[in-house]
C-alpha cells in the first residue's frame, strides 16, 4: 500500500526531502540550546562572570535564530510536499477513473468515488505532513535529548526508560481499539454521500412528492450513525492527551525529587538539573507529537486502504497491443452474443444473440423493461465486453479497435444522457472540439434543435446549467442527439432518445436522418411503436433473447409481443382521438 501511494510524490520528492533535513537542523539546535543554558546558569549566573554571559547569551540568540529558521523553512517544505503528494494523488485517481469501463464503475458507487477523492485523499494528506514533520522530528528529538539526559546524569535518564514501555503499550492498545470504528466510518460516509447527491440530484422529484421530510429523516439516520462512530472513535483516541499529560508530570516530579537530593549532596549542578528538565519536556513533546502522529495515521489507514483499492482496480476494457485505426462502415454482426453484468454465465441478460446489420440500415428495438435493449447497444460501442460469442464492427471484431477510434465511430445518445455547465456550443464541441459553426448548426438542424436554440436571446451562446435543469427534457435530448451527430459517426445510437419529444418532431428527427443521413447505420430504441415501423428492420426483445425480427407488416402478422403493443398504442390513439 505505502509503495503504491508512494508513486504519487512524483516531483515532490525534493520537497519531501529537504524537510526532513531542515528539521533534523531545527532538533539539533533545540538540543544545543539546554546545554548552553546549563552552562549559563553553572558557569555564568552562579559564578557572576560577565563575560561568559555575554558569549553563552550571544551563542543562544544565535541558536534560535537558526532553530526558528530552520524550522520555517522545513515547515515550506512539508507544506509544499503534502498538498503537491495529495494533488497528484487525486489526479492520479481521477485519470483512472477515466480508463474505467461500465463494469468498473458499477463495482465502486459515485458517492464512494468522490469520497475517496475527497475526504480519504484529505485524510492521507495530513498523514503525509505528520510523517515528514512529526515522525522525523520525534524520534530524533527523543534520540538526541536521551543521548545528552544520559551525558549529563545517566541515573536520572533512567527514569525514562523505565516510563517508555508502559507508555507504548498503551499507545498499542488505542490504535487497535479504534482502527476497526474509522474504517466503518469512512464507509458510511459513502452512503452519507450517496444520500445528499441523490437528494440534490432529484429535488424537483422530493420536492413534487412532498418527501423533505423523509429525505431529512433518512440523512439524520445515516449523519447519527457516523456522529456515534467518531464519538466512540474519539473518546478512545482522548486517552492519549492526558495520558501524556500524567507521563510529563510524573517524570518532572521525579527528576526534581532525585535532581533536588543530588544537588544537596553536591553530585550535580543546578545548570545540569534544568537542563534534565528542559531535555525531558523535549523528550515527552516530542511523545506527544508522536502520538498525535500515531493517530493520524491510524484515522488515515483506512482512508489509504481505500484509495489504493481504486489505484489498483485494472479497467476491465483495455486496448489491445496493435489496435485497428479507423472503422471501415456501419455494419454490425452479432455471433452468438451472450453477455452478463458479473461475467457470470448462469446469469445472462443477453442470450445467443444472432444479428446481421448492413451499414446504413435503419434499426428499431422494442421491448419491455428489462429486456436488455441497452445491454445490447452499449455492446456495440464496447461499454461492456461481451461474456460469450463475437461482436464485430465493420467486419472487425470490437476487442481488436483503438478504443477512440471505435467510440467516435460509434455515436451513443445514452437514455441517461447529460449536458454539462457551460454554454450549448461548449456542450455541442464534445462531439468534435473542431467543428465550425456551420457544422454545429447544421447537425442542430437535424436534431431539430435550431429552431428553439435561436429563440434564446444568447442562442448559441446560452449557458446551460449543470445537469441541463434550464432546458426542458426535450430540449436536452435534442441537443444530445445534435452533439452525437457532430462525430460524424458510421454508427447513431439512440436509446429511447426521443421519449420526452412529441410525436411530430420526433417524424421531423427521423425524416432528416434518412435524408441526410442514409449511409450512417441507424439504431432506434424506442417505447412508441412510430419511432420505429418506418425502420428497414426492427427487433423485439424479451427477457434478453430476439423474440422477432423484421420490418413492422411482417412483424404485425408473425410476432404476438409486437402486435399487441402496436394495437395497444394505437387503441389508445384512437380513444384519445
Amino acid at each position: 500500500m505505502i509503495k503504491k501511494l508512494a508513486k504519487s510524490i512524483r516531483d515532490y520528492k525534493k520537497d519531501s526531502i529537504l524537510s526532513p533535513v531542515f528539521i533534523a537542523g531545527e532538533v539539533f539546535m533545540e538540543i544545543l540550546i539546554p546545554f548552553l543554558l546549563g552552562k549559563l546558569i553553572d558557569e555564568g549566573i552562579i559564578e557572576s562572570n560577565l563575560k561568559v554571559i555575554l558569549i553563552l547569551g550571544a551563542v543562544l540568540v544565535v541558536a534560535a535564530l537558526f532553530s526558528l529558521f530552520f524550522g520555517m523553512t522545513a515547515g515550506k517544505y512539508a507544506a509544499r510536499a503534502s498538498a503537491g503528494f495529495a494533488k497528484n494523488l487525486r489526479q492520479d485517481m481521477y485519470e483512472k477513473v477515466q480508463k474505467f469501463s461500465f463494469y468498473n464503475i458499477d463495482k465502486f458507487s459515485t458517492s464512494s468515488i468522490v469520497t475517496r477523492l475527497t475526504t480519504d485523499v484529505t485524510n492521507v494528506q495530513n498523514a503525509y505532513m505528520s510523517i515528514i514533520r512529526g515522525a522525523v522530528r520525534s524520534p530524533l528529538m527523543m534520540i538526541f535529548s536521551f543521548a545528552m539526559a544520559f551525558v549529563t546524569n545517566p541515573k536520572i535518564a533512567l527514569i525514562f526508560l523505565a516510563v517508555a514501555p508502559i507508555l507504548g503499550f498503551l499507545l498499542i492498545w488505542i490504535a487497535k481499539s479504534a482502527h476497526p470504528i474509522f474504517e466503518r466510518v469512512f464507509n458510511t460516509y459513502d452512503d452519507l454521500n450517496n444520500v445528499v447527491q441523490e437528494n440534490v440530484k432529484g429535488v424537483r422529484v422530493v420536492k413534487s412528492f412532498v418527501q423533505e421530510d423523509y429525505e431529512i429523516g433518512k440523512f439524520e439516520k445515516i449523519s447519527d450513525s457516523i456522529y456515534k462512530d467518531f464519538s466512540k472513535a474519539e473518546a478512545i483516541l482522548a486517552f492519549n492527551s492526558p495520558l501524556m499529560q500524567f507521563t510529563i508530570y510524573l517524570i518532572i516530579t521525579l527528576i526534581s525529587w532525585f535532581g533536588a537530593k543530588f544537588i544537596v549532596s553536591k553530585t550535580m549542578t543546578t545548570g545540569e538539573i534544568t537542563s534534565l528538565i528542559t531535555y525531558a519536556m523535549s523528550i515527552l513533546n516530542s511523545l506527544m507529537m508522536l502520538s498525535m502522529v500515531f493517530v493520524t495515521i491510524i484515522i488515515s489507514t483506512e482512508s489509504a486502504r481505500r484509495i489504493v483499492e481504486l489505484l489498483d482496480e485494472v479497467p476491465d476494457i483495455q486496448n489491445p497491443k496493435n489496435p485497428v485505426m479507423e472503422v471501415k462502415d456501419g455494419s454490425i454482426d452479432f455471433k452468438d452474443v451472450s453477455f452478463s453484468y458479473s461475467k457470470d454465465e448462469n446469469k445472462l441478460c443477453l442470450k445467443d444473440i444472432n444479428l446481421n446489420i448492413k451499414s446504413g440500415e435503419t434499426i428499431g428495438i422494442i421491448g419491455g423493461t428489462g429486456s436488455s435493449k441497452t445491454t445490447l447497444v452499449n455492446l456495440i460501442s464496447r461499454l461492456y465486453d461481451v461474456t460469450k460469442g463475437e461482436l464485430d464492427v465493420g467486419g472487425i471484431n470490437v476487442k481488436n479497435y483503438d478504443l477512440k477510434t471505435l467510440r467516435d465511430g460509434v455515436s451513443v445518445v445514452l437514455q441517461k444522457n447529460e449536458l454539462f455547465s457551460g454554454t450549448i456550443k461548449d456542450n455541442l464541441k464534445w462531439g468534435n472540439k473542431n467543428a465550425t459553426d456551420e457544422e454545429i448548426i447544421r447537425a442542430c438542424k437535424l436534431a431539430q434543435a435550431d429552431e428553439f436554440i435561436q429563440s434564446f436571446p444568447d442562442k448559441y451562446d446560452t449557458y446551460i446549467e449543470q445537469g441541463g435543469t434550464n432546458v426542458s427534457g426535450g430540449q436536452k435530448q435534442r441537443l444530445c442527439i445534435a452533439r452525437a451527430l457532430l462525430k460524424n459517426p458510421k454508427i447513431l445510437i439512440l436509446d429511447d432518445s426521443t421519449s420526452a419529444v412529441d410525436t411530430k418532431t420526433d417524424s421531423l428527427i427521423r425524416k432528416a436522418f434518412r435524408e441526410e443521413i442514409p449511409n450512417v447505420t441507424k439504431i432506434i430504441i424506442a417505447q412508441r411503436i412510430s419511432s420505429v415501423q418506418d425502420s428497414d428492420k426492427i427487433i423485439v426483445l424479451d427477457d434478453g433473447e430476439i423474440v422477432g425480427f423484421g420490418n413492422h407488416e411482417e412483424l404485425l402478422e408473425t410476432n404476438e409481443i409486437y402486435k399487441d403493443v402496436y394495437y395497444s398504442q394505437t387503441k389508445g390513439e384512437e380513444d384519445g382521438e
